[in-house]
């Protein structure tokens, strides 16, 4: 009797375990369609073929006083457009002397 309960918990705790490492593995893998920070970030190519990709980074990176840089594009399924949020570059300005 004893044996055929302990049988039944493990079974229990078995397929509670592989419920658990089921909906992890769901969760693993759901990847949002935009994603950045001060630095950069990534647009999924299905997002980036509906709306202009270089207008969202520009739109992101302005909220850090940055300028974008696209740095690559993955044109597959799955793939993304990469790009950094940089320091915009100094203008050199001329100073012209009229005497």
């Amino acid at each position: 009797m004893q044996a055929q309960r302990h049988a039944f918990t493990l079974s229990v705790l078995a397929a509670v375990g592989l419920l658990a490492l089921q909906m992890t593995a769901a969760q693993a893998y759901e990847v949002p369609p935009f994603k950045g920070n001060d630095t950069g970030g990534i647009i999924a190519w299905p997002l980036a073929k509906q709306i202009n990709p270089r207008l969202l980074a520009a739109d992101h990176c302005a909220q850090y006083g940055k300028v974008q840089r696209r740095l690559a594009t993955q044109r597959t399924y799955g793939g993304y457009v990469s790009f950094a949020c940089v320091w915009p570059r100094r203008v050199r300005t001329v100073h012209v002397h009229r005497y």
